[in-house]
């Protein structure tokens, strides 16, 4: 092996959601000639000489992914969707996610990855109706790219391998149901994939920079309804359960059951209880397949594998932070008029803020762009914001909770500090205005029905705000159509 080929197969690559299924996967195969950083909620030992080096990462927090990726030459990002990691989340999980790619894209410009090959999902065949799922799985495509890293997208429908979330879902319904009777869209169509296939074409996007730009469906040979799917499974695990499928399509009735047969927390059945309604298909004749000389798998054969190897272990409930955790995380997406960034969202709120709350609350900006917030009979800060010049930016502004009544003392100490930003996303359409790791003083009871309430409702009323300077923007022909939330 030449000079070259050695130092090219040691490159070191980061993979983001190195923990679940296909990233444990995935790993074993990069590590046979790769050094891997692999990013999780929590550090692991290595042993020395050991090909993968485990690291702590919060994607919430910037810095921290700052120095996660750090040394990596290239990255695959695996995130679908982040669990709640505080005792009280405000917001959506789309938002969730869309802050968490905006961060791993940043950290890839900082630390100088250029390309980065990203696992989606399979969409229809119109994007007009997409659901939330498969929209926030768009959205993290093109905020990846949004900071100038090149980026492959593979669009997959269900990964069929051991320990898949998805296809556990599956077996657990043709295990513990006698006959199966289901909602309309157990005729939706879907091809699926096996997870040793996703594994190599991984290997092959990462390999083949070149092809990077574009988005590739990915899937198996065989296209069939999701009642032919069960019925496949039934067959592999050596049963045949009545399936019926009734002419109905209720997504709450169909999460709750499928909820209650199978065990899964809601939160992890919806987003793919909300996806069934549509044909899931690969749309562009699996071209990378066919590019990089991979026959698929026939979907029986992967199915048999899984089966093989699964240990069908319960699946794991969503973290919702520790049990002593007091922290707050609240993320809201804003309506961004046009030609304004973060750093304009920011000065608004600021100047806003007191007329939204006339008489009773005054906010003092000093030279340094620290706010102080003062509920008026009161001589000390209810918050203190601190803004941070360095960590900040036209589209990305942030500032650190230092103190107030309303903040533990301890919100201003320590790696984690609590922090309120505004950053621009999607080409400047929105911004997320989005407030992580505060511990408040109240006791936690009053505090959740309380300031946490009130400060939702007071974002969804800067929201609504920002929404009618948008308008008047459009009217007065500031905005172009296409600009255009």
């Amino acid at each position: 092996m030449s000079a070259d080929v050695s130092s090219r197969a040691r490159a070191r690559v980061v993979v983001a959601g190195a923990s679940g299924f296909v990233g444990r996967a995935l790993i074993d195969n990069l590590a046979r000639d790769h050094d891997v950083i692999a990013l999780a909620r929590s550090a692991r030992g290595a042993a020395e000489g050991d090909p993968v080096t485990w690291r702590a990462c919060d994607l919430f927090h910037l810095g921290e992914t700052e120095e996660a990726v750090a040394g990596a030459d290239s990255a695959f990002y695996l995130v679908h969707s982040m669990m709640p990691t505080s005792r009280l989340t405000q917001g959506s999980f789309d938002d969730m996610d869309l802050i968490c790619a905006d961060n791993f894209a940043r950290a890839a410009k900082t630390c100088g990855i250029r390309h980065i090959v990203y696992l989606g999902g399979l969409l229809p065949g119109s994007e007009d109706e997409l659901s939330r799922h498969l929209e926030s799985r768009l959205e993290v495509e093109r905020t990846l790219a949004a900071h100038g890293a090149s980026v492959t997208t593979l669009r997959a429908g269900m990964i069929v391998g051991a320990g898949g979330s998805s296809f556990r879902l599956m077996m657990r319904l043709v295990k513990r149901l006698p006959v199966m009777v289901g909602p309309r869209w157990m005729r939706s169509r879907t091809q699926a994939i096996a997870l040793a296939d996703v594994v190599q074409l991984l290997r092959y996007a990462l390999d083949h920079p070149e092809l990077a730009g574009k988005a590739y469906d990915v899937g198996c040979d065989e296209v069939m309804t999701y009642a032919e799917m069960l019925r496949m499974t039934a067959e592999v695990l050596g049963k045949d359960p009545p399936i019926l499928t009734l002419p109905v399509a209720t997504a709450n009735l169909s999460l709750m059951w499928v909820s209650v047969v199978t065990g899964a927390s809601r939160a992890l059945v919806r987003p793919l209880v909300d996806s069934l309604k549509h044909d899931m298909v690969a749309r562009d004749g699996l071209v990378l397949q066919k590019r990089a000389g991979l026959e698929p798998t026939p979907l029986r054969r992967a199915l048999a594998d899984a089966v093989l190897h699964d240990e069908d272990r319960p699946t794991a409930a969503p973290k919702t932070g520790a049990q002593g955790d007091s922290r707050v995380r609240s993320v809201q997406r804003l309506p961004l008029p046009a030609n304004h960034d973060a750093a304009w969202v920011a000065d608004e709120y600021a100047r806003w803020l007191p007329t939204f709350f006339r008489p009773f609350l005054r906010v003092d900006v000093d030279e340094t762009k620290t706010c102080r917030f003062y509920f008026r009979p009161l001589r000390s800060p209810l918050l203190v914001l601190a803004f941070a010049p360095t960590r900040s930016s036209a589209d990305r502004q942030l500032f650190r909770v230092t103190g107030g009544l309303l903040a533990r003392r301890a919100t201003g100490t320590g790696r984690h500090q609590a922090r309120l930003e505004f950053r621009s996303v999607l080409e400047r359409k929105w911004v997320l205005a989005a407030i992580h790791d505060f511990s408040p003083s109240l006791p936690w009871v009053i505090y959740k029905f309380t300031q946490a309430l009130v400060h939702l409702w007071v974002m969804q009323a800067f929201g609504r705000h920002l929404g009618r300077l948008r308008d008047v923007g459009l009217r007065d022909g500031e905005l172009s159509a296409d600009r255009a939330p």
